[in-house]
């Protein structure tokens, strides 16, 4: 409910464009339902006569939208960057891991998004934390219901179900949040530095994504930016943060002894959460642990990155063995199934009563590896990584000046992409100005050569096309170079943009069809 509060509270500050009506979808068999907006109808008395100061202030209102949206010339909505997925504050982990797109899959998932016919470019963000998609649609609401079709398809979740748990951000309130994601200040652990590293990551992938288009590559170049600016010249990536260091501190919060001296621990995975894992283990004194993976090249450089740490390497044969033998799991594997389920540890003896006889699962993974069954037996508890939320409290409160100084730099990088994406703005308005200036010219050109008769050389010709051409460049050349911008100064920016609009109104360029122009032009 408060979640359903949240989605309308975003609709009445404008942050989302409107509910949208369900769209009917393909669906795959769901294994667990997620429990289910209202439409409120405006109805304006059009025969009311309104004040001349309110009549003016519509007009206004209205030519500033019809500005904003519409694309000077060739009569298409101007693109909007769209942002819409669920995060581990607004959406359960049953849910998220029900959408989660493995890396591997990322190019595909962009492929299909594209393929509909109201989205430009799409990239994917899908980490333990968050599902979120970035696309530029030619239309607001068209390209939001196709991204939702696409959601509930590929996850086999109705879209009755799914919607009240999405988040939905449009342009600025979009690219805000990216760089709010990029600087760690969304994460559950307040200022963690993977999620830079996942950013970086989406950006290195749409690189061979030809859907990743010119919008996203920038914006997601200058969220790499802000991330890195906000752990460079502010302290909210001090000390331990990360979803492994939380969950190195839940699990010892639960141990009756609170000492990592009295628990057998095992470790399945060794990627990098499993290596932040082992980090944190040791800053709290456990030396020794068990490591399961799939290979054991990469558990070995595992065990060779903390020499001081005793390390017991299994392959996954010995799953079940490694898991008996311990006091605390945790699961942090690229496995998208279930690893441990209730049959198996119902057979596994109850452990020593120094942990309290209980033995505890800690899954970071995402989808999970544990089964969440498992709690219903009196020796066994699990913890996943929407129970991390107990230890990470204390962490906002101890980084909230660093984060107000995190958000100014943020602000600062979102102001340098929208004075970029503002310059883009002016290409039409440079076709244009070069499309009516060659038409005139190959027209007054052609008048010339027909008063002149045809005694006239090829030599002759040419030198006088070639006169006309220079004339028209000149000509140009000031305008040209008053409509160029790197998009870097968003002072530089707004003049341009102001003698963008004086050239369209003194050359007419409204009435040039752009559309059929080269863009290699």
């Amino acid at each position: 409910m408060q979640t359903m509060q949240r989605c309308q509270g975003r609709v009445a500050s404008g942050r989302i464009g409107g509910v949208l009506p369900p769209v009917p979808v393909a669906q795959r068999s769901v294994q667990r339902g997620i429990p289910a907006a209202a439409v409120a109808q405006a109805v304006t008395n059009t025969t009311t006569k309104l004040p001349a100061s309110h009549l003016e202030s519509s007009k206004k209102a209205l030519e500033t939208l019809k500005a904003q949206s519409v694309n000077r010339y060739a009569g298409d909505k101007k693109s909007s960057i769209i942002a819409i997925g669920l995060t581990i504050h607004n959406a359960p982990v049953e849910l998220r891991e029900k959408l989660a797109v493995p890396e591997a899959e990322w190019p595909r998932a962009i492929e299909e998004l594209c393929q509909f016919p109201h989205i430009e470019e799409a990239a994917v963000l899908s980490t333990c934390n968050r599902m979120e998609l970035y696309v530029v649609g030619l239309s607001w609401h068209r390209g939001v219901r196709e991204v939702e079709e696409w959601l509930s398809r590929t996850s086999g979740v109705p879209l009755e179900e799914l919607r009240p748990y999405l988040f939905l951000l449009r342009d600025r309130d979009a690219t805000h949040h990216l760089m709010r994601v990029s600087g760690g200040l969304d994460s559950l652990v307040m200022g963690e530095g993977q999620i830079l590293a996942q950013v970086r990551q989406v950006y290195k992938v749409g690189q061979n994504a030809p859907g990743f288009g010119r919008h996203l590559n920038g914006l997601f170049k200058q969220a790499i930016t802000a991330g890195k600016r906000v752990r460079a010249e502010t302290s909210i990536s001090t000390g331990s943060v990360s979803v492994s260091s939380a969950a190195v501190e839940l699990a010892q919060l639960k141990l009756p002894t609170h000492n990592w001296t009295d628990a057998k621990v095992c470790i399945i995975g060794a990627g990098k959460m499993s290596t932040l894992l082992v980090k944190h283990l040791q800053s709290k004194g456990c030396k020794e642990v068990t490591v399961l993976n799939r290979s054991l090249p990469r558990a070995q450089a595992l065990a060779e990155e903390f020499p001081e740490v005793k390390f017991n390497i299994h392959l996954m044969p010995d799953l079940m063995a490694c898991v008996e033998a311990a006091d605390v799991v945790f699961a942090a594997s690229g496995s998208e199934e279930l690893l441990i389920l209730k049959d198996d540890v119902v057979k596994m003896s109850t452990p020593s009563e120094v942990v309290g006889s209980k033995r505890r699962f800690v899954d970071i993974s995402v989808p999970r590896n544990i089964a969440p069954a498992i709690n219903e037996l009196d020796n066994a508890i699990v913890y996943n990584v929407d129970d991390l939320k107990e230890v990470v409290a204390a962490n906002k409160e101890g980084r909230a000046q660093a984060a107000a100084e995190a958000e100014v730099l943020i602000k600062e990088e979102q102001r340098a992409f929208e004075a970029w994406r503002d310059s883009l703005e002016t290409v039409p308005t440079i076709k244009a100005l070069r499309s009516k200036a060659e038409t005139i010219r190959a027209a007054e050109f052609e008048k010339a050569i027909s008063r002149l008769g045809e005694g006239l050389s090829k030599k002759q010709m040419k030198a006088i096309e070639e006169l006309s051409k220079g004339i028209v460049n000149k000509l140009l050349h000031g305008p040209m170079t008053a409509l160029r911008c790197d998009g870097t100064d968003p002072d530089a920016v707004g003049q341009t943009l102001a003698n963008m609009d004086a050239l369209e109104r003194m050359f007419h360029l409204s009435e040039v069809d752009v559309s059929t122009l080269s863009s290699s032009k």
